[in-house]
């Protein structure tokens, strides 16, 4: 009995000593790390999508700016304009600023989509500074070698996986 006594102290000194899992647990991850991680795409998304918007606003202007220039080469008085600077026909009046309204909100959603990309951008830069990911090991699964020979040469490739 006299010398397991020693050795069940030891066993139980042993014991308190935390393990490298047992130590204190990782720090909690802040609110802003997961809304930076999940908000880089969804900037992305915005800028796509204000893209496809701006095509299609500069699409109606364009479509509009035709119908304006057809009704011009339609007659020589066909786009005389006024002394306020309006068109005299109401319907090149109405092509022309429709062709404006739509030129405005293409203007508009273009600044969108820039705003939108420097944000997408910034949120992709914050995210590579976080540092609870695994170290970064290269990985190399191919080599080739080349080896001159008395009758012409030798290739080796080696995979690694």
């Amino acid at each position: 009995m006299m010398r397991s006594t020693p050795m069940l102290a030891a066993l139980l000194l042993a014991s308190l000593a935390p393990l490298e899992g047992q130590g204190p647990p990782p720090a909690p991850r802040t609110w802003h790390q997961p809304v930076v991680h999940h908000g880089k795409w969804l900037t992305a998304g915005a800028t796509v999508a204000f893209v496809v918007l701006a095509q299609r606003e500069h699409g109606s202007s364009q479509r509009d700016w035709e119908r304006l220039l057809t009704i011009c080469r339609s007659a020589d008085d066909a786009c005389t304009q006024g002394p306020d600077g309006r068109y005299l026909r109401a319907d090149a009046e109405q092509f022309y600023q429709r062709s404006r309204v739509f030129d405005r909100r293409a203007n508009r959603r273009i600044l969108g989509a820039q705003i939108s990309l420097l944000a997408t951008a910034a949120l992709f830069i914050m995210d590579l500074r976080r540092q609870d990911g695994p170290e970064n090991i290269p990985f190399s699964p191919l080599r080739v070698s080349l080896s001159p020979m008395a009758d012409g040469a030798a290739v080796e490739m080696r995979v690694a996986f």
